[in-house]
C-alpha cells in the first residue's frame, strides 16, 4: 500500500492511498458477501445463488457500486496503523479503479492545531460587583404582585395600570387603510416599558369605543421604518394589584412563608445570590476571553460547524416542533454566530491543553461529594445517585469544568470594582 499525505494548511491534511489488487481482495469479498443476500438470481432463492455465481454475473457491478464504502474501510485502516487522529467528516475525492489491478484515492481530512500554551495563569481582569439594593427588591415584589393581579371592567383610563383591548389596522402613507394588514383584539399593557411612547400616549387616557390614529418607529433587527396605525378602543380593564400583606405571602407561597418580612428577607438573600452568580459568571468569562485572545492558531472548521450546528439546534427548539419559521435564513445564521463559533472552538482546544497541563482529573472523592450535597436536591438516595454520576460523561465533564474554572479564578490577579448600575 503506497501512502502519502500533504499539508492543505495548518489544521488540514490531504491523504493518497494506492492499494493493489492483493490488498483489495479481501474488502472486494466482503462485498460480494454484502451483495449475494440480496441478489435475486433465476433457479434460486433470493440470497442462496452461489457466491461464485454472483461474482461472474455481477461481480464487476458490485466492485464499482462499493468503492466509497470500501476506501472509507482502508482509510480508517490506516489512520488506526499510523496513529491519525482526525476530527470532524472527512471527505473522499479523486477515486481511481482499474479492475483487478489497483485502487487509488484521495482524502481531505482535519486535525486538531498544535497549541503553544501561553499565559493562563496571573491573568489581570476586573471583577464588577453590584450590590442589591432596596429598589431592586421594591421592584421584585411589584412584579410579583402584578403576576398576581386581576382584572376589573373600566370606561376609561386614568393611569399605567390598566389594560387596553384594541383592534389595530395599519394604513399607508396617505393615511389609508392596507387591505388585509389588521389584527383583531391586541392587547396594550400601558405599564409595559417595552411599548412604543406614542401609543401609550394616545393610550393614555383612552375611552371605550374610541379611535386613535398612531404614528411610530418600528425597530426590527437591522433596520428600522414609519409605521402608521389605527386603534379602535373595544375593552379597558383596571389592573388591580394584591395588597402585600401577611395573607398574599402566605397564598402564593402555599404557607411555606407566613409573614411579609420573612419572604422580604428570603427575596433579598435571592436577588443577592443573583448577583453574586452572575458576578462570578462574568468573572470567569473575562479570564476565559484573556486567555483566549493570547493565544493565536487556525481553528479547525469542522469545529467551528460543531458549536454552529449546536447553536443551531438550541434555536430550533425554541419553537413549537422544534421547526423553524418558513423564512429563518440559515446561512445568516451562521454568519452572523460564526465568531462566537471561533470563540468557542478557541477555547474548548485550549481548555483541553490547560487541562492536561494542570492533570486535572476526575477523583472518586469528587463524585462521592457531589452525590452527597445534590441527593437531598433531587430526593435521590445518595448510593444510588452515586452510582449514576460514575456513569455519566456530562457530570465528570461538569467537575472537570468546575475544577479548572477554580483553579483560573484562584490564580487570575483580581481588581474589583463596585458599581451601582445592575451587572449586564
Amino acid at each position: 500500500m503506497e501512502i502519502s499525505i500533504t499539508d492543505v494548511s495548518e489544521v488540514e491534511k490531504e491523504i493518497q492511498i494506492q492499494t493493489n489488487a492483493t490488498e483489495l481482495a479481501p474488502h472486494l469479498e466482503e462485498a460480494y458477501k454484502r451483495y449475494q443476500s440480496k441478489i435475486d438470481i433465476k433457479g434460486f432463492r433470493k440470497g442462496k445463488a452461489p457466491l461464485n455465481m454472483v461474482k461472474r454475473i455481477y461481480g464487476e457491478s458490485i466492485e464499482y457500486d462499493s468503492l466509497n464504502t470500501i476506501a472509507s474501510d482502508v482509510y480508517r485502516q490506516v489512520v488506526k496503523e499510523k496513529e491519525i487522529y482526525p476530527i470532524g467528516e472527512p471527505v473522499l475525492t479523486d477515486i481511481d479503479y482499474k479492475r483487478g489491478e489497483l485502487l487509488s484515492f484521495k482524502v481531505k481530512y482535519e486535525i486538531k492545531p498544535t497549541i503553544e500554551l501561553k499565559e493562563y495563569k496571573n491573568i489581570p481582569v476586573e471583577k464588577i460587583i453590584h450590590q442589591a439594593t432596596d429598589h431592586e427588591l421594591a421592584g421584585e415584589l411589584l412584579r410579583l404582585r402584578k403576576s398576581n393581579s386581576t382584572l376589573e371592567p373600566a370606561d376609561f383610563v386614568s393611569d399605567e395600570e390598566y389594560l387596553v383591548t384594541a383592534d389595530i389596522q395599519q394604513l399607508d402613507e396617505t393615511g389609508n387603510p392596507l387591505i388585509g394588514k389588521t389584527t383583531p383584539d391586541a392587547r396594550f399593557y400601558l405599564a409595559n416599558e417595552t411599548m412604543a411612547p406614542e401609543i401609550k400616549r394616545v393610550l393614555g387616557n383612552a375611552k371605550t369605543g374610541e379611535v386613535h390614529r398612531v404614528k411610530f418607529e418600528q425597530i426590527h433587527e437591522d433596520h428600522k421604518h414609519d409605521e402608521s396605525i389605527e386603534l379602535t378602543v373595544k375593552k379597558i380593564e383596571k389592573v388591580v394589584l394584591p395588597v402585600l400583606d401577611d395573607e398574599f405571602i402566605k397564598k402564593i407561597t402555599k404557607d411555606k412563608v407566613t409573614s411579609v418580612s420573612d419572604f422580604q428577607q428570603q427575596m433579598q438573600k435571592d436577588i443577592e445570590k443573583y448577583w453574586h452568580d452572575q458576578t462570578e459568571r462574568n468573572l470567569i468569562d473575562s479570564i476565559i476571553g484573556e486567555i483566549v485572545r493570547r493565544h493565536e492558531f487556525t481553528v479547525p472548521e469542522s469545529l467551528i460547524k460543531g458549536v454552529l450546528d449546536s447553536l443551531l439546534e438550541d434555536f430550533k427548539n425554541q419553537y413549537p416542533n422544534k421547526k423553524l419559521p418558513p423564512d429563518f435564513n440559515e446561512d445568516k445564521f451562521r454568519e452572523t454566530n460564526r465568531t462566537y463559533a471561533v470563540f468557542q472552538a478557541k477555547w474548548y482546544l485550549i481548555q483541553e491543553k490547560i487541562i492536561e497541563a494542570e492533570k486535572i482529573n476526575i477523583e472518586d472523592t469528587d463524585l462521592e461529594l457531589l452525590a452527597e450535597n445534590e441527593a437531598s436536591k433531587f430526593g435521590i438516595e445518595k448510593d444510588r445517585l452515586l452510582q449514576f454520576y460514575k456513569s455519566s460523561d456530562s457530570v465528570k465533564d461538569r467537575i472537570v469544568h468546575n475544577k479548572l474554572t477554580d483553579l483560573l479564578k484562584k490564580h487570575a490577579h483580581i481588581t474589583e470594582k463596585v458599581v451601582e448600575e445592575p451587572i449586564k
